[in-house]
């Protein structure tokens, strides 16, 4: 059930940044100006502030940011010990503001998500949503194969049993009083884009345009998408498993069939020679215990990380002010 507000909202904007050093300060300008506005329209209350999260970077992206920090109440910083990745970034960022703000809103630091759909977020928080994703229009900025493997992803997700929101990337509202549930889950395996969508709570989705990048590159290499993608798959699904009790059935059916089509020939006396049907039963019968192996492999690792029980990040320094 929904709860509508009419009160204007405390916003804390976490923003994650690693190695943003050509565009960190353009993207503060942007924010902050942006936050001034919802302001003085009293959409929001003056103790809004925007956190940016440093994961670690190893350029010049903290020490501008202690810099604005200095100069404006407004933004607040939060630097981790080390690069402990976006997904425990994002988590960082939104524990820390969790007491101090009605609503949080994550949004990454490249100036690529629409600020000004923030707007519709708040519209839609203040009609009684706890979570607001954003879901971007279309993916006309990214190149074909970038694409195409996101589209086949989505599809696959949802195929597992996965309730990701196609097409969103962590730009998203989370309330308090969603951020206090969120507070509760301690799996060191985090995949935010499939885990928010099981809480339960009353939930909307705000539609935006996405823009290209500014300045810098991208972070997320082809590594880190995949490792983003394998932790969504083995995270909240099972099917995988499942699906090698299947192909292994399937591989045992078939070789039964063979053997009873080779022991037939046997008796009839044909002379079959059969190098390239033993090849070929040999090679998918190994490719499949392998990929199998692999399979379970992933469902092991996980075990073995969660069973440690490290923390997701280590705070290093936090600087945050009183709004003036």
């Amino acid at each position: 059930m929904k709860n509508v507000r009419n009160s204007s909202p405390t916003l804390v904007l976490v923003v994650p940044c690693y190695n943003e050093e050509e565009i960190i300060e353009k993207t503060a300008g942007v924010l902050s100006d942006k936050l001034h506005r919802l302001e003085c329209s009293d959409i929001i209350s003056e103790k809004s502030r925007i956190l940016f999260v440093d994961d670690g970077s190893c350029d010049e992206t903290f020490n501008i940011l202690y810099k604005l920090s200095d100069m404006d109440s407004i933004f607040s910083v939060l630097r981790l010990a080390g690069n402990s990745g976006h997904q425990n970034a994002i988590l960082a960022g939104m524990m820390t503001a969790k007491d101090s703000a009605d609503i949080v809103v994550t949004i990454d630091a490249d100036l690529q998500q629409d600020i000004e759909a923030l707007d519709k977020f708040i519209e839609k928080y203040n009609e009684g949503y706890e979570i607001v994703y954003g879901v971007r229009n279309d993916r006309k900025t990214d190149g074909w194969g970038k694409r195409t493997s996101a589209t086949l992803y989505y599809k696959l997700m949802h195929a597992l049993g996965s309730k990701v929101i196609p097409n969103h990337a962590d730009y998203r509202l989370i309330s308090a009083k969603a951020l206090e549930a969120l507070a509760q889950y301690s799996e060191v395996n985090l995949f935010l884009r499939g885990l928010i969508p099981t809480m339960g709570f009353a939930s909307d989705i705000v539609y935006f345009d996405v823009k290209e990048r500014e300045a810098g590159k991208s972070k997320y290499t082809i590594k880190k998408m995949l490792t983003l993608a394998m932790d969504g798959i083995t995270s909240f699904s099972t099917r995988p498993l499942h699906l090698i009790s299947v192909a292994g059935f399937i591989v045992v059916v078939l070789g039964v069939i063979m053997c009873i089509i080779g022991l037939v020939d046997w008796i009839n006396g044909k002379n079959v020679p059969g190098y390239t049907t033993l090849l070929v039963i040999m090679l998918v019968s190994t490719g499949t215990i392998l990929l199998s192996l692999g399979v379970i492999g992933e469902y092991i690792a996980k075990i073995y990380m969660e069973t440690k029980r490290r923390p997701h990040y280590i705070i290093d320094s936090l600087i945050w002010k009183e709004i003036k």
